[in-house]
């Protein structure tokens, strides 16, 4: 299964859980043992995930969305 897939489902578990509480902030998923961290962003979720699980590479999700981040064009 490829990586990213894992993560997707992890969350997909966690998601009605999570969600209503955290709604908005970071959630890094290590998708080899399914452990997770919650941050309020980016930096704080990673920070956490390496304190709890070094060496390992995880995914990351804005809870309650569809993407971390959302570009736009400047007009």
């Amino acid at each position: 299964m490829v990586f990213f897939e894992k993560g997707r489902r992890i969350y997909k578990r966690l998601k009605s859980k999570i969600e209503k509480k955290y709604k908005g902030m970071i959630l890094a998923i290590e998708p080899d043992s399914g452990g997770y961290v919650i941050g309020g962003d980016e930096l704080d979720a990673a920070l956490k995930a390496q304190h709890k699980f070094p060496g390992k590479i995880f995914d990351f999700f804005r809870i309650g969305y569809t993407a971390v981040h959302k570009f736009r064009r400047r007009k």
